[in-house]
């Protein structure tokens, strides 16, 4: 299953924490077939904290949705992620951002993201990998989410 993932980060060596993600995720959730630029961008929500790094990557895997989640969740928790303020600094940001054309609305995992179309450091990577992917949720392609969002 085509899987998209946004990954960030805005404390220590935050390519490094990229680039460790990235190493991590092609061990353990499958082959990365595409990757954005690396955008540098301000906090969103919480705006006390220093400037993220941002990317997409795209990826075949064989994980179910429930098991794509947890396994992120390891990979942010291994690299020293620790969730004390909503939307506050981290060393790594792991959000699924689409599973294929599925709708996932479970108490753990929303898919696609829900905000993703007001976040404009989500939907530039994701348009750069795969401008033509259609978000099944809001019936539009991508690269038109990312139009929308620049009106």
């Amino acid at each position: 299953m085509r899987s998209i993932i946004a990954l960030g980060s805005n404390m220590g060596d935050r390519l490094d924490y990229l680039n460790k993600a990235k190493k991590q995720i092609s061990l353990r959730v499958g082959k990365i077939t595409g990757e954005s630029k690396i955008l540098e961008t301000k906090a969103y929500g919480y705006t006390e904290q220093g400037d993220f790094l941002n990317m997409a990557i795209s990826v075949e895997t064989k994980l179910q949705p429930e098991e794509l989640l947890d396994t992120l969740l390891e990979i942010e928790s291994e690299l020293g992620r620790v969730r004390t303020i909503h939307w506050g600094p981290r060393t790594l940001d792991l959000d699924i951002i689409y599973y294929g054309d599925k709708i996932i609305k479970t108490e753990r995992l929303k898919v696609p993201h829900p905000d993703l179309h007001n976040r404009e450091f989500v939907l530039k990577p994701v348009s750069e990998i795969c401008p033509e992917f259609f978000d099944p949720l809001r019936k539009k392609q991508v690269s038109e989410l990312l139009l929308d969002l620049r009106k």
